[in-house]
């Protein structure tokens, strides 16, 4: 046969199947569109509308188990591809609903995403007519981490508690054996007085950063001038800086100036200042400095104590967390002081910033976003009115 003829009928054989493809791929997506169609028009009158009305993720399925409907909440959680249900377990929900006719309930982890991520929703479905099914997802992630977060901290306040009444106990009854024995009552009450202070001090700080999650700016925010705010919180520090003859050396230019509010900035500030002498060695150098770039408010505040090893540095920040607990109990420290700069930071959406080195010691750097220029004009203003 002719080679030229060979090719041509070839071409044309491949054409031919190509066609028949073409026309399968072609048959399949209009079937797959006509059932769509056809499923939708089984969607019982104003179940679409409520649909739409609602914030949580929902589906309405068909007998199929093909989804002919979905908010865009449930496409933004992943919980549908390709016209189906992507995870098992809402699959199986959908069935129960279906096999009982009773609505059903469930809580569930879901993976999702490129990553996997974990979610943690509710499902409930509920049948309706035309073996059709309705599956509303909510989103509870966000609810359980929070409620994690509550039961963590309910417990550690416990066992913080726990410990200084428990010492305060065994001091008062010490007290009563040593009545005969000076000595002795002078140095157990100078032990309980120092635990009811430690207790006292735990408690203040617990209400600081109850009030701190609770706070709203836009209702107590103000115009500040740091420079304010670095010697309050300096002053408030005086007493424990002089008992370890330690200096503060403060660098703090007036007119750098941001909106927040002034009790918490100086809550933040002293707290810093107050772990930079408590964690550094008696007769040192505290440093505190301010100053603004590039839009941004900051102030450093460095010791030359024990510094803080890298594995610790992560971990600084969260409530009651401490490097080293024998040396808190030995300087009264709650574990509190630093999470709540932490607050007091994402309050005033800004952060802040720790460098330390084991043995040189460490700077903790709070930075806030300055106040808008016009703003501090028109405070001017109002103040020369």
């Amino acid at each position: 046969m002719n080679s030229s003829l060979t090719i041509l009928l070839a071409l044309a054989a491949g054409l031919i199947v190509g066609a028949g493809f073409v026309l399968v791929l072609t048959r399949d997506k209009r079937k797959k569109q006509l059932e769509a169609i056809e499923a939708e028009r089984t969607i019982p009158e104003g179940a679409v509308e409520i649909l739409d009305l609602l914030t949580s993720a929902g589906v309405i399925l068909n007998g199929s188990n093909t989804v002919v409907r979905a908010t865009n909440g449930a496409l933004a959680l992943g919980l549908v591809q390709n016209r189906l249900l992507i995870h098992s377990e809402l699959v199986r929900l959908v069935e129960l609903v279906r096999g009982t006719g009773k609505n059903q309930t469930i809580e569930a982890e879901l993976s999702t995403g490129l990553r996997g991520e974990t979610i943690w929703v509710q499902a409930r479905a509920a049948r309706m007519d035309n073996k059709n099914v309705m599956l509303l997802v909510e989103d509870r992630t966000e609810a359980k981490r929070l409620e994690d977060t509550r039961r963590d901290f309910v417990a550690n306040i416990s066992h913080e508690l726990k410990t200084p009444i428990g010492a305060i106990g065994l001091l008062a009854e010490a007290l009563q054996d040593a009545t005969d024995d000076p000595a002795m009552v002078t140095k157990f009450a100078g032990n309980l007085y120092k635990e009811s202070r430690r207790l006292g001090s735990l408690v203040q700080e617990i209400i600081q950063l109850s009030r701190l999650q609770s706070a709203e700016l836009s209702k107590t925010g103000e115009l500040v001038d740091l420079e304010g705010i670095v010697h309050e919180s300096v002053e408030r520090n005086q007493v424990i800086a002089e008992a370890k003859n330690i200096s503060i050396e403060v660098d703090a230019p007036s007119g750098i100036v941001v909106y927040g509010d002034h009790e918490m900035l100086t809550m933040a500030v002293k707290n810093l200042i107050e772990n930079a002498i408590l964690y550094s060695e008696a007769d040192s150098t505290v440093g505190l400095g301010l100053r603004a770039i590039d839009g941004v408010a900051e102030i450093a505040v460095t010791d030359h104590g024990v510094g803080i090893a890298a594995e610790d540095q992560e971990r600084i920040f969260e409530r009651f967390y401490r490097v080293d607990p024998s040396r808190s109990r030995e300087t009264g420290g709650t574990g509190l002081g630093l999470a709540i700069v932490k607050h007091v930071a994402s309050n005033h959406r800004g952060e802040i910033k720790l460098f330390s080195q084991v043995g040189l010691g460490s700077t903790f750097t709070l930075r806030l976003p300055l106040a808008d220029a016009n703003m501090n004009n028109e405070n001017k203003d109002g103040n020369n009115d």
